[in-house]
């Protein structure tokens, strides 16, 4: 199969059999960091186990695997929509490090957010500059409510141009640190033959990067993949963009960055729904020594800022890749 069969398998429709292992594929659809896609399904009945699959973290990035427990809880937001859609309630409780959802016959009820499941995706491009109308942003606020997590809506400029500040400062100690330079290498496809022999990673094109063959592409990284090319791209990035969201949880745990992830997915669903982009601009919140500093400036006392999303009108990009269902569910 090739590319653009793979993508489109994977994002078909929901059927309503085999229920599991659709639900499954719906589950992986997800946002990730890195698309590492680090979970593992197991199905008992009609009882559903999220379980992390640690051989896929990032320890540079992510050491102390919060961005892992946000993607997990991510996976079990777009399967609890899904079930409804086929007419099964879900009820998730966190069990240590799984998320374990147990379903119960309902009446379908179908929803736009369902329906955004196989179109969402994270667009790494410019968008058009266009503000966003306040009944659009009041939704995409709702779509974020969870309890023990607070959503920050910032469109006016001055808080957008601090954002950037922050982004920049993140990317740049991001970038001269060689331990996230070689952990960020070893997850891009530099073209479809690489994506397709793992079905995981940050396929070049999703992120507006030209397709490239590994034997060019991986010694000639470092002449355009620089530090000023990268901070340039993200302040045209959020210059055009119609305003950024940062997620925060009450407290820092598990189960509390599990309550984050599914804000977080709800709000990509929506902003799909509603016809926007979104794409994580995560470098505040993943560079320790700057994090209290964002958190100050966000008014979260010690308060950890654990996610933030910007938004607005932009172009489609080739959709990235997911494993199937059988690789990543137990028996």
């Amino acid at each position: 199969m090739t590319y653009h069969e793979v993508v489109d398998a994977s994002r078909a429709p929901l059927q309503a059999a085999p229920r599991d292992r659709e639900l499954v594929r719906f589950a992986t659809l997800a946002a990730n960091s890195h698309n590492t896609q680090p979970w593992i399904f197991s199905v008992r009945g009609n009882v559903i186990a999220i379980a992390p699959d640690f051989t896929r973290r990032c320890p540079a990035v992510d050491p102390d695997d919060h961005h892992l427990f946000v993607s997990l809880g991510c996976a079990a937001e777009n399967l609890i929509l899904a079930a409804s859609t086929l007419g099964w309630h879900a009820d998730p409780v966190v069990d240590g490090d799984r998320i374990v959802i147990t379903l119960e016959e309902a009446p379908p009820a179908a929803s736009a957010l369902a329906d955004a499941i196989p179109v969402r995706q994270c667009t790494r491009a410019a968008f058009a500059g266009k503000p966003a109308a306040p009944e659009i942003l009041h939704q995409l606020e709702n779509a974020c409510r969870e309890p023990n997590v607070t959503a920050i809506l910032i469109t006016e400029r001055a808080g957008m141009a601090k954002v950037t500040d922050y982004v920049l400062e993140g990317n740049s100690a991001q970038m001269r640190d060689t331990a996230f330079m070689h952990e960020l290498v070893s997850w891009i496809r530099f073209n479809e033959a690489e994506a397709l022999a793992t079905m995981d990673g940050l396929f070049s094109p999703a992120s507006g990067n030209p397709s490239l063959p590994s034997w060019l592409a991986r010694p000639v990284l470092k002449l355009f993949f620089t530090e000023r090319g990268e901070n340039k791209k993200y302040r045209e990035q959020l210059d055009s963009s119609a305003g950024v969201i940062v997620l925060a949880a009450d407290r820092s745990d598990k189960s509390h960055w599990i309550a984050v992830g599914r804000a977080c997915q709800r709000f990509g669903l929506q902003a799909t729904a509603l016809g926007l982009k979104y794409s994580f601009v995560n470098q505040p919140v993943e560079v320790a020594a700057l994090r209290p500093q964002f958190a100050t400036w966000l008014g979260l006392g010690g308060r950890r800022p654990d996610i933030v999303m910007r938004f607005g009108t932009g172009p489609n990009l080739p959709k990235s890749l997911r494993r199937p269902p059988e690789l990543v569910m137990q028996s």
